[in-house]
């Protein structure tokens, strides 16, 4: 007999919702055959990981992977525009 594995949850989270989310997301976890817990749970943990995921991995053609060593190879130039757009004083720092 295989072993179980059991994981505890000891995080505690909390969220507000208007009555028609609270009703569409019980249909759903329903129609899942999850409690509303697990199925939000595996929502937004699907949805955070492919939010972080979108910010680290760039799915591109090999030939494509291979341009942007190349670029990436080539020795830096000269770029009047980003010389120009950093010696300006950001909006943001105080004058």
């Amino acid at each position: 007999m295989p072993a179980v594995t059991v994981t505890v949850r000891s995080a505690r989270l909390g969220l507000r919702a208007t009555p028609e989310q609270e009703t569409v997301l019980r249909r759903a976890a329903e129609v899942a055959h999850k409690s509303l817990t697990d199925f939000i749970l595996d929502a937004a943990y699907q949805a955070a990981e492919k939010t972080l995921l979108d910010q680290r991995l760039f799915m591109v053609s090999g030939s494509q992977y291979q341009a942007l060593l190349e670029m990436l190879d080539r020795p830096e130039s000269d770029n009047p525009g980003l010389t120009k757009l950093f010696s300006r004083r950001p909006v943001w720092a105080k004058p």
